[in-house]
């Protein structure tokens, strides 16, 4: 199913798109990828097969995050970081007026969560964590798995390519997500995000911020609720490297639980939608 109605607000100057339904406690929903990514794009419609179904018992919010989807790019050179990402996560929460968030991070996506409860636990009520080799210690095999990608990239069976590349299974790589991608890498503000990245701060500020990030879970910890959820046949974010992210976590946060999905690669949300929807509403239950 299509996100329908989407909502689109001023934050902080960044004209922000949105998708919103459903009443409940709030789950705030974050894609992964960052601005200016050269194979593929990411927005919140990765979120479509599982929208509907979270509606059903939740407020739940799928939003473009900064530089990506629909949503404005940054306004300057020095806001390409990781740190501009939450801070206008956090600044959307605050304009939306949304309190004891359920916040909910896929892949760059989980490191914002993480991050953004470090960085403003007074929004948030627990964090959820998918499948982030962005936070989870190591090196993965990205360099690698996506060697030699098709050309012209950002093409629809260019961005199909890297998602069949992702993932275990490929039905869930339907035509509704590879379209709206498509329609986002054609934007010029995206283009323009291509070019300015890669004169950015953006890789030197997350290889400063990730060590201090990762000591910072563990001492003194992440304070709320935390679940990390990992596919067993990722073959980016290795499940290896999930569980030793997850012990950090442990560590710091007694309240902390692990679900590994078997069969499922990167996007274990889409690859096991219902499965990933009963899980993720347990945990909202447990700490209402």
């Amino acid at each position: 199913m299509p996100l329908q109605n989407p909502q689109f607000i001023d934050v902080a100057g960044i004209r922000t798109r949105y998708f919103e339904k459903g009443s409940g406690p709030t789950v705030l929903l974050l894609h992964g990828s960052n601005f200016g990514a050269d194979l593929s794009a990411d927005c919140s419609i990765n979120w479509n097969r599982n929208f509907d179904d979270l509606a059903k018992w939740c407020h739940v919010i799928a939003i473009d995050r900064l530089g990506q989807g629909f949503t404005d790019n940054p306004k300057t050179l020095a806001d390409y970081t990781m740190a501009a990402v939450v801070e206008h996560i956090a600044d959307f929460i605050r304009v939306k007026g949304l309190k004891d968030v359920h916040l909910v991070g896929h892949s760059r996506g989980g490191y914002i969560s993480c991050r953004c409860t470090l960085d403003h636990p007074e929004l948030i009520k627990t964090c959820v964590i998918i499948d982030s080799l962005t936070l989870a210690p190591g090196v993965g095999g990205m360099a690698k798995l996506m060697a030699d990608p098709p050309e012209p990239r950002l093409t629809k069976d260019a961005q199909r390519w890297v998602m069949q590349r992702y993932s275990h299974g490929y039905d869930h790589i339907d035509d509704e997500w590879l379209d709206e991608l498509v329609a986002v890498a054609d934007r010029p503000s995206y283009r323009e995000a291509v070019s300015l990245v890669r004169q950015s701060p953006f890789e030197t500020h997350l290889a400063k911020q990730k060590p201090e990030t990762l000591q910072l879970v563990q001492d003194p910890g992440l304070g709320k609720p935390t679940l990390v959820i990992w596919g067993l046949n990722d073959p980016t974010a290795l499940v290896e490297q999930g569980i030793e992210l997850f012990k950090m976590i442990a560590k710091g946060e007694p309240r902390s639980q692990m679900h590994i999905f078997n069969r499922a690669g990167h996007f274990t949300y889409r690859e096991h939608p219902k499965e990933f929807d009963q899980v993720l509403r347990g945990w909202v239950a447990m700490w209402a």
